[in-house]
């Protein structure tokens, strides 16, 4: 299903370079509100670390971000040392089909990370990229993304008892 993620974790920093290398990732796309910084703007703890860490093992990046904000983006690119792209118009492919170009890979090489369903997860799909859903940093949302949430909610719970009924067929 196009709104299921290809994987479900906790936040960016669990995200490790034998995770990407097993899905052949060398490229990661990378929403940013509630994802990378919460609505304060404060990045979440030990981002710019793990950045690091991956860029010097060779994985590139890209922030494709929905925001129309290009400064606040700008600046959280700025602090990681990474391309970005504002106002992408995810589930769009166009946004995320630039931060492609942008790392000169293939669609099948990235992976994006992002917290909401139905702009990341569902872009990612749709440009055959490796989706990564991860728990928002924070409740606290704009207008828009709560109403969505509960939605989103729902389709977490059937991914998740998905693959508790995947795992639970192949142990027998």
């Amino acid at each position: 299903m196009n709104l299921y993620p290809k994987l479900y974790i906790d936040n960016v920093t669990s995200i490790t370079y034998e995770m990407l290398q097993q899905n052949n990732i060398k490229g990661l796309i990378l929403d940013v509100d509630n994802t990378l910084i919460d609505y304060e703007n404060n990045m979440l703890k030990g981002v710019e670390q793990w950045c690091e860490e991956l860029k010097e093992k060779g994985i590139k990046f890209c922030i494709a971000s929905n925001n129309h904000k290009g400064k606040k983006i700008k600046e959280v690119a700025e602090k990681l040392g990474i391309e970005y792209i504002f106002f992408a118009r995810k589930p769009l492919k166009v946004g995320l089909n630039k931060a492609s170009k942008k790392m000169t890979l293939s669609n099948n090489e990235i992976a994006v990370i992002g917290d909401q369903i139905f702009t990341d997860i569902l872009g990612a799909n749709r440009c055959k990229m490796f989706s990564i859903l991860i728990e928002p940093i924070e409740e606290r949302d704009i207008f828009i993304t709560r109403i969505k949430r509960p939605i989103e909610n729902i389709i977490k719970k059937n991914y998740q008892n998905k693959q508790k009924n995947t795992k639970g067929e192949r142990e027998i």
